[in-house]
């Protein structure tokens, strides 16, 4: 569990620093990553194209990772995400991720899940839903 634990900490410290060292250490060769908002990359290459690619348009400013669990070959960790694109746009969200491993420590699969940050009570002025902002994002 802590060599996992390890290569997520390793990830997510590659997206701080801008670095893809080690990536190949990380993720295996036919590897599936899954935004949380709909682009799916398969395999370590496409993985490590995107990866280049988004840090010639953004910073990563923060990915705390708040808990994780572990059962048989998956892992999911909860965390907290904020970046700033080079349009000066900043996003934050919190989220999860569901991993699942290879036999050599290595992901294989790996799906996020989002959550907004700004919440709130829909329903606080009477029984009809209020709705803040235009449309939701969803995740």
């Amino acid at each position: 569990m802590k060599e996992r634990e390890q290569n997520i900490q390793a990830w997510f410290k590659m997206w701080l620093e801008g670095s893809e060292q080690g990536i190949e250490d990380i993720f295996s060769p036919d590897a599936v990553y899954v935004e949380s908002w709909g682009p799916e990359y398969h395999g370590l290459e496409k993985i490590r194209h995107w990866f280049r690619e988004w840090n010639t348009r953004g910073t990563v400013l923060r990915w705390d990772i708040r808990q994780f669990f572990h059962k048989d070959d998956q892992t999911v960790v909860e965390w907290r995400f904020q970046n700033r694109m080079d349009d000066g746009r900043v996003e934050a969200f919190e989220g999860m991720s569901l991993i699942r491993w290879t036999a050599e420590g290595r992901i294989r699969f790996l799906k996020e899940f989002g959550c907004n940050e700004n919440r709130y009570d829909p329903y606080e002025d009477g029984p009809e839903p209020r709705f803040q902002g235009g449309d939701p994002r969803w995740f």
